[in-house]
């Protein structure tokens, strides 16, 4: 919190991509039942505990996860892309808070929230899990490459061009993490968990 207060365009820029996602679940006629919301805390304290066990954590940030993006694309699947970017945007922010590294206003959007609310896009494609995972991921990657290429472009080894630095480093952990994630997708019985989110039986 202490690194938004040093940042204080960070904060608004943040306030101002919820006031986005809130005015769209309105427009939309979204609403927030206690169900959903129980739901949303369910997946989001799910997302948390799975993110701590990392199969491998990169030098300069990003993990190789026991398929902590599941509960976000089960969110997703269920309620639709509104819900499921208002979820990512919560777990962005407490991912933040637990390993903040704000270089810039911008870069913080296209590191926490964004990234996180991409996975929102499954919802799209909620009959199509697999297609719906994969662009969700593919959009995620686009978050995390801009902000390399951008703002960490000094990491890449001298004489490496910095688009094909962020392009391998994302890569690295973001493929073996989609992978992870789909092998879940096919294992779970994921009718029975999206209908007991219903609270049918």
């Amino acid at each position: 919190m202490s690194e938004i207060l040093t940042h204080p365009a960070a904060g608004f820029a943040l306030l101002g991509v919820l006031l986005l996602i809130l005015a769209g679940l309105y427009l939309r006629h979204v609403k927030l039942t206690t169900r959903t919301i129980i739901n949303i805390a369910l997946m989001l304290a799910l997302t948390i505990i799975l993110h701590q066990f990392r199969l491998f954590h990169m030098p300069q940030g990003g993990s190789v996860t026991a398929g902590a993006m599941v509960p976000l694309l089960l969110i997703s699947y269920r309620y639709g892309p509104g819900i499921g970017a208002l979820t990512g945007f919560l777990y962005g922010m407490i991912n933040m808070m637990q390993d903040p590294f704000i270089v810039h206003p911008v870069q913080v959007l296209f590191d926490y929230p964004l990234p996180y609310m991409a996975m929102g896009l499954a919802g799209i494609w909620h009959k199509h899990l697999y297609l719906g995972t994969a662009v969700a991921f593919a959009a995620r990657f686009a978050c995390h490459f801009i902000s390399g290429v951008v703002f960490f472009a000094s990491y890449a080894p001298e004489g490496m061009n910095p688009a094909l630095y962020s392009l391998v480093f994302n890569a690295s952990y973001l493929l073996p993490e989609f992978i992870i994630c789909c092998l879940l997708l096919k294992i779970l019985p994921l009718q029975r968990l999206l209908s007991a989110m219903s609270g049918q039986h």
